[in-house]
């Protein structure tokens, strides 16, 4: 499998990540997206007419969406990373399949309008970058009353891919996660797993002190782990 590549693009990371975590091995393309804009150019738009990356080759199969990517590579090689499979799972994980989008337009929006210099309104991307963290914050405690750590299981899936990157970088738009503490442990959980690997500024788990243990069913002042 190519995957053409831009090593500080978000959502080009949850595909390498994806890949280590399942032992995929991919073929890098690297892109120049900054500042040469080769994402537009006649080669990469005759294979994403949307100019925009990733995009993955697997023989005559083009995929150009970052979720569609993670399905297919969990579904080719470690069909668990979907959930189990119940309705009720399989309708979490793609209910935040489909908010991973919501934080690519405003924490991702925000992080290039401050690091790349893009246009746009940065106050009115960094409000709906808070709106989209006290969501998923109220997600994640609803999971941890449940003894879960992760967004639609109690095993990492997709869903937990496809949203982890754009949060973990929040800050580089000028959004602080000190708020949320209940992010902040599911992010330790998923830098802490086997294969995990890093982008720029986003590194393996270092802390010192020990990630909390919760119970099954345990009722969590999440205030009180950090």
């Amino acid at each position: 499998m190519k995957l053409y590549d831009y090593i500080l693009s978000p959502s080009c990371y949850k595909v390498r990540l994806m890949a280590a975590l399942t032992g995929v091995k991919l073929d890098l393309r690297p892109v120049d997206f900054h500042p040469g804009a080769e994402h537009r150019g006649p080669e990469l738009l005759a294979l994403n007419p949307a100019g925009s990356i990733p995009i993955l080759e697997d023989g005559d199969l083009i995929l150009t969406e970052s979720s569609a990517i993670l399905v297919y590579l969990a579904a080719k090689a470690a069909p668990e990373w979907l959930g189990s499979g119940k309705a009720e799972e399989a309708a979490r994980v793609q209910q935040w399949l489909s908010f991973s989008g919501r934080l690519t337009a405003s924490l991702g929006g925000a992080r290039l309008h401050e690091m790349l210099l893009r246009p746009g309104d940065i106050g009115a991307l960094q409000a709906q970058g808070i709106a989209t963290l006290r969501e998923l914050e109220a997600g994640l405690v609803e999971q941890g009353l449940r003894g879960m750590r992760f967004l639609a299981s109690d095993r990492p899936t997709i869903a937990d891919i496809s949203c982890f990157p754009y949060v973990a970088l929040a800050p580089d738009g000028g959004v602080t996660l000190d708020a949320y503490p209940a992010i902040r442990l599911w992010s330790r959980a998923l830098r802490a797993l086997d294969r995990f690997i890093e982008m720029p500024g986003i590194h393996r788990l270092h802390e010192l002190k020990p990630e909390p243990q919760i119970e099954p069913g345990e009722r969590v002042r999440w205030l009180d782990i950090f």
